[in-house]
């Protein structure tokens, strides 16, 4: 038997479970399948898992719907700070979580003795093509021009912990991000494959954009997607670095500080109900 906890950051739902205490799960590949699935599981766009850290107050594992480990999740961490926060294991507002995108920080807005909101520091953008991965000969990657089908996209590339591809529509709402996202993600460019954004600039402080998550496919939203996004927009001189970004899920607030070179992302955290697992 295994305890659970669905949560989600504007949609971005993932399942969540304990293991500081002990390591609970053997095969996470499978585990992390099962439970995504809408229809025979719980239902999610992948697992996380929360673990102990020798060098941060906790750690982060995400998993994709596929079974297929993540470095990093946007939304994911925010859950987890709320996570930690309300189950007790912390009474610190500020925390350090260990990823494989680096040690990031987390400030929590507590509400009535639970968390609704985290600021997370995500850190420096990646810039340089081979460490994003994407095969280009320039760095800064912002005129990457990828065929899929029928159509020529404009891509500009950034990891903030893992590969992003960014390119601009016209209409983002009516826009086919199955169709074009499914095949440009494993395009020969990227080395482990790509979260793909779609954005149409609103105006230099607000961006709307729908994202196709690489091992997980559309997702409601996707922080990391919607770090990069901005960064992108900024480099390429389309918005400013302070910006709303408006997801199928809701918003999310970046600011890229220019003093430090780090983003910071603000958004929700979202309790939605727990659970056992007997598999």
């Amino acid at each position: 038997m295994i305890k659970f906890t669905k949560m989600h950051g504007l949609g971005n739902d993932y399942v969540y479970i304990d293991c500081t205490k002990s390591e609970v799960v053997d095969n996470v590949t499978h585990l992390a399948q099962f439970v995504s699935n809408r229809h025979f599981g719980i239902g999610s766009d992948g697992l996380i898992l929360i673990c102990t850290s020798k060098k941060c107050d906790f750690k982060m594992r995400m998993f994709n719907q596929d079974g297929s480990e993540a470095q990093m999740c946007g939304n994911g961490i925010r859950c987890v700070g709320k996570f930690v926060y309300d189950k007790g294991l912390t009474s610190k507002t500020e925390i350090t979580i260990e990823t494989l995108a680096g040690v990031k920080k987390l400030k929590l807005q507590v509400e009535d003795e639970k968390v609704v909101k985290v600021e997370v520091d995500m850190g420096e953008p990646i810039l340089e093509a081979s460490k994003i991965p994407v095969i280009a000969d320039v760095s800064p990657v912002t005129n990457l021009k990828l065929q899929a089908e029928e159509k020529e996209f404009i891509f500009t590339c950034v990891s903030m912990g893992n590969p992003h591809a960014i390119t601009i529509v016209e209409n983002v709402k009516d826009f086919d991000v199955k169709k074009y996202g499914s095949i440009l993600e494993f395009d020969s460019h990227f080395p482990e494959k790509a979260n793909i954004e779609f954005v149409k600039i609103i105006n230099e402080n607000t961006i709307e954009m729908r994202v196709w998550e690489r091992g997980s496919g559309e997702t409601f939203a996707c922080g990391t997607g919607a770090c990069a996004v901005v960064v992108a927009c900024h480099l390429n001189g389309l918005t400013k670095n302070e910006v709303t970004v408006k997801l199928l899920g809701g918003d999310l607030k970046i600011k890229w500080n220019k003093q430090n070179n780090h983003i910071y992302m603000i958004g929700s955290a979202v309790t939605v109900f727990e659970g056992e697992l007997y598999i």
